[in-house]
C-alpha cells in the first residue's frame, strides 16, 4: 500500500511504525474472508482491509478519530485472524492497537459510553473490586431488561448477564508464595495470577500448581505483578496499559536475578499474547527494553511449557470425547494451534475440533459487553458448531471464553489444564462431576 507521511509525521516512532505495516498490505482482502465482523455484518469497513483504509486516512491526515472509524474499529474484536490469513505479514494488531490509543486521546466518545468504559478499566483489572462488583451483579440481575430497553445502557445488561450466579471464595494460589517441587526439582517457573481469572475461576491455576508441582516444577507466585494491562490496552488506554507492563516486568525479574526462570507461565490466553508483546510495548523505554524483551522470551502458555516436560502416563485412562475449542488469542495471537489437542489426546481424551474454529466466540476481553449483539450472534454460531460435535466437555485455554459460551452449549467447559491435571493424577473438575469416566460420547 502506497503511503503519504511527511517526514514530521515519520518523526513519531509510533506513525513511523504504522507506516511500515501500511506499506505492507497489497489489497488482496484474503483477510475478509476470516474476519468474524465482516463475515457477521458484511460491510467492507467491518474487515480489516476496511479498518486499515480508515486507520491510513486519519494518520496520514494527523487528524482526530470521528464517529465513522470510532464505529469501527470498536466493532474489531483483535480476533488477529486476519493476521493468519494474511500473505503479506501485515501486523494488524500493531496497527489498531495504535489507533485505538489515537482515537483515545483525540476522541470524545458519549457520556455514557465514556462510564461504560471507565467503569470496566476501574474495576476489571483489580481482583477486589471485581470481586464486589459481581457480588452487587447478582442483586441487580433481575434488572438486565430494564437497561437492555436503552440502547445505550446496553453494555451494562450485558455485564449483569455475565455475571456468574456464585462467586468462588479467594484461593490462596493468587497470594505470593513458592509452591515447591514434588522430589527432585526439574525446573523453575513463575505463573501470572492475573486479574479476572483469579475472581471467575481460581482452580485453573491451582491445578496448573498441582500439575507442575507433581512433574517436579517448582512454581513461584511473585510478589507485586497484577493484571498484564491487555483489557485496558484494548481500550486504547496507553498509559495505564503500560503501567501495568512495567509493574510486571519489575516483578518477574526479580525472580530471574533472584532464583532463575524456566518460563513464565501463563494460563489465560489473552493474558499470553499481550505478554510476549511486551518486548515491543516497552521498546522505546531505555530503563525496560531489555527486560521486557527477556520477560517476553520467557513467556509460555501453560500448554506450551507443558510440551518441554517429559510427562508421565496418564494416572487414568478418561475416555471422554472433547471438543478443543481454540481461543483466538491462543491461535492467532500466539500461533499455537495443534498442541493443545495433542497434549489432551496423549492425556487420553478423545479430541473434536468444532467446524470455523478460526471464527472467534465474541468474548475477546470487553467485547462481549461493549458489543453484545455481535457478540451474541458470534457465540450463538460458535456454540452450534460445538455442538454439533457430539462431545461430552469442551476444553479451552482462555478465560474469557470459557465465560462467553459456559451454559450455551448444554455440557460443561473447562480449561485444558485442569484437564490435564486430572488425567495425570489431580482432581477430577467439579463442572464435570456428572460426566462418566472411560465412556467416549458417541
Amino acid at each position: 500500500m502506497q503511503t503519504s507521511f511527511t517526514l514530521a509525521q515519520l518523526a513519531d516512532p509510533h506513525v513511523e511504525e504504522a507506516e511500515k505495516i501500511l506499506r505492507k498490505c497489497v489489497h488482496c482482502g484474503f483477510c475478509t474472508a476470516t474476519c468474524p465482523t465482516y463475515v457477521t455484518l458484511g460491510n467492507e469497513l467491518d474487515s480489516p482491509r476496511g479498518r486499515i483504509y480508515l486507520i491510513k486516512d486519519m494518520l496520514e491526515n494527523g487528524r482526530p478519530a470521528d464517529s465513522e472509524i470510532v464505529t469501527h474499529i470498536d466493532r474489531c474484536l483483535s480476533c488477529l485472524a486476519c493476521m493468519t490469513t494474511c500473505p503479506s505479514g501485515v501486523n494488524y494488531m500493531h496497527l489498531v492497537d495504535h489507533a485505538r490509543a489515537h482515537i483515545e486521546k483525540t476522541y470524545k466518545r458519549q457520556p455514557v459510553n465514556r462510564l461504560t468504559r471507565g467503569v470496566l478499566a476501574a474495576v476489571l483489572p483489580h481482583p477486589a473490586r471485581f470481586r464486589a462488583a459481581l457480588k452487587l451483579a447478582r442483586i441487580g440481575r433481575p434488572f438486565a431488561g430494564l437497561f437492555d430497553a436503552v440502547p445505550a445502557l446496553k453494555p451494562f445488561a450485558a455485564m449483569l448477564r455475565l455475571a456468574p450466579a456464585r462467586v468462588p471464595a479467594p484461593s490462596a494460589a493468587s497470594r505470593p508464595s513458592t509452591h515447591a517441587a514434588a522430589g527432585e526439582r526439574r525446573g523453575r517457573v513463575a505463573i501470572l495470577t492475573g486479574c479476572a481469572q483469579p475472581v471467575l475461576e481460581p482452580g485453573i491455576n491451582e491445578a496448573t500448581i498441582r500439575l507442575l508441582t507433581r512433574l517436579g516444577v517448582e512454581v513461584v507466585v511473585p510478589r507485586g505483578e497484577g493484571c498484564c494491562g491487555a483489557l485496558v490496552h484494548h481500550m486504547g488506554r496507553e498509559d495505564a496499559a503500560l503501567a501495568s507492563a512495567r509493574r510486571n516486568v519489575d516483578a518477574w525479574t526479580r525472580e530471574i536475578e533472584e532464583g532463575g526462570l524456566d518460563a513464565i507461565v501463563i494460563t489465560a490466553s489473552g493474558c499470553g499474547t499481550t505478554i510476549k508483546d511486551y518486548g515491543f510495548l516497552l521498546r522505546l523505554e531505555p530503563a525496560y527494553a531489555a527486560k521486557a524483551a527477556r520477560v517476553s522470551a520467557l513467556a509460555k502458555d501453560v500448554t506450551e511449557y507443558l510440551a518441554t516436560l517429559d510427562l508421565p502416563s496418564p494416572a487414568i485412562a478418561p475416555g471422554i470425547t472433547v471438543a478443543y475449542h481454540s481461543a483466538c488469542s491462543m491461535q492467532h495471537g500466539q500461533k499455537i494451534a495443534g498442541l493443545p489437542r495433542e497434549l489432551l489426546a496423549r492425556a487420553g481424551f478423545i479430541v473434536r475440533e468444532p467446524r470455523e474454529g478460526h471464527l472467534c466466540c465474541g468474548s475477546a476481553g470487553t467485547y462481549n459487553i461493549m458489543q453484545p449483539e455481535i457478540s451474541a450472534i458470534l457465540r450463538e454460531r460458535k456454540v452450534k458448531n460445538i455442538a454439533a460435535t457430539g462431545a461430552a466437555i469442551v476444553a479451552t485455554g482462555n478465560i474469557g471464553c470459557m465465560t462467553q459460551i459456559a451454559g450455551r452449549a448444554g455440557i460443561p467447559i473447562v480449561h485444558t489444564v485442569a484437564l490435564l491435571d486430572w488425567a495425570y493424577g489431580g482432581p477430577k473438575p467439579t463442572a464435570l462431576a456428572e460426566v462418566k469416566v472411560g465412556i467416549a460420547a458417541e
